[in-house]
């Protein structure tokens, strides 16, 4: 299930950055943006959120004196510039601190807690997925699978024995695929982690393709590709 959230914060550039992450996060369903406390109390009054982005330093009440006047508290994670808020944002039970500026890495590190917190686990699988293509469904086991590619509303499919077109979007797919055998590595693209022969810069060989390594996802794709 997607964990609804809400981000407030007064810049503009700290909400694009955040709604930029969110989007890109499969277990995320971005449910609003306010810029400030006032906002973010009708929002909340609205709609059902589970978890809130909050920045701490905000003008007329700050994030935190509206933490503490909710009587429904959604699960939090504070965001700010200023690390000296940081012990009393863990002292109201946030789940997380992130001090801005910070990484898309970190950002998905924040959002693990959450889903720990929320009970989240990975659910279970098998070893294929269905996948509908020239009208018909091809059942495609995980091991054939080499990557996918982005395609706006549609992905490309690549496997050892065809290319496929579907109907979804990669954000969709990650939501359907094990997180153990697969892994997004840009905003175009996600890989079987087994297919891996080698990284060069930003670029995986997978096949006879190179793969696209985004900035953002860098050390997080590292990271998994080690496991």
């Amino acid at each position: 299930m997607s964990i609804n959230c809400l981000i407030i914060d007064d810049e503009p550039l700290s909400r694009d950055v955040l709604r930029n992450y969110v989007q890109d996060h499969p277990d995320l369903a971005l449910q609003g943006e306010c810029k400030d406390a006032f906002e973010a109390m009708t929002a909340l009054e609205q709609n059902t959120i589970d978890l809130i982005f909050l920045d701490i330093n905000m003008p007329k009440l700050s994030g935190i004196n509206f933490y503490k006047s909710l009587n429904q508290k959604p699960m939090v994670v504070f965001t700010t510039a200023y690390p000296e808020f940081a012990v009393e944002g863990f002292e109201l039970d946030a789940i997380d601190y992130l001090l801005k500026p910070f990484s898309f890495e970190r950002f998905v590190k924040a959002i693990n807690k959450v889903k720990g917190k929320n009970g989240g686990q990975e659910k279970e699988v098998g070893d294929f997925i269905m996948l509908k293509a020239d009208k018909k469904m091809y059942r495609t086991p995980y091991e054939d699978i080499l990557f996918f590619e982005s395609l706006g509303d549609y992905v490309k499919v690549y496997t050892k024995e065809r290319v496929l077109i579907i109907a979804s979007t990669l954000k969709k797919l990650l939501t359907e695929l094990p997180e153990s055998l697969f892994v997004r590595t840009h905003k175009s693209f996600i890989i079987s982690k087994s297919k891996v022969e080698y990284i060069e810069g930003n670029q995986i060989k997978i096949g006879e393709q190179m793969v696209s390594i985004g900035q953002a996802y860098r050390e997080a794709v590292l990271n998994q590709l080690k496991h």
